[in-house]
């Protein structure tokens, strides 16, 4: 896992969404420049359920969403999201599926990863998921780079996995294990 040690100072924290970040994610989930491309599906923008905001953190037995934030200035750059997926009829079957979204202005810098880790390591910390996948359109090389980078594992090429841009597009699945995390050993 040589890659997946964080080099130097943090540069991105993670946070949750409060109501007072709402209209921004609202923005960015409605300007297509924020999607690098790669998220053009023909749907409306999801929006913040202010409702559910309200009442507590933007995240559940299910779901998330987290703000990444720069740590030099603590500007808002993008967020983390994961819901759960189900491999098995059993709870322990169950693993996390995550997505960052990044404002163009923050891309290439590093961020997009050192989020990623942190995420991962947030999820292993928080729950007792065995496993955290993150699938990427195999056109987007530098997604893949981000993952590979942090430990992620390329498990293979899903094809005509999902509807894009008027095309069927193929996918790539990569993976992480608890036992393959490097911050499992000094948590024993």
């Amino acid at each position: 896992m040589a890659g997946a040690e964080q080099q130097g100072p943090a540069s991105v924290r993670l946070r949750d969404i409060t109501l007072d970040d709402a209209d921004l994610v609202d923005a960015w989930s409605a300007d297509m420049r924020n999607d690098g491309g790669f998220s053009d599906f023909g749907t409306e923008p999801n929006l913040i359920d202010r409702d559910a905001l309200a009442k507590g953190p933007y995240r559940n037995e299910r779901n998330g969403m987290l703000i990444i934030e720069r740590v030099a200035d603590g500007a808002p750059i993008g967020t983390v999201g994961w819901h759960r997926v189900s491999y098995g009829p059993n709870p322990e079957s169950s693993v996390w599926n995550f997505g960052i979204d990044l404002i163009p202005e923050a891309r290439g810098q590093g961020h997009g990863g050192e989020a990623q880790r942190l995420l991962a390591e947030w999820l292993f910390q928080h729950t007792e998921a065995n496993r955290v996948e993150a699938s990427t359109d195999v056109e987007n090389i530098a997604e893949q780079r981000s993952l590979e980078r942090v430990g992620f594992r390329r498990e293979g090429v899903q094809r005509g996995l999902y509807f894009r841009a008027g095309a069927w597009r193929d996918s790539v699945m990569y993976g992480l294990l608890r036992a393959d995390w490097p911050s499992r050993a000094t948590e024993e």
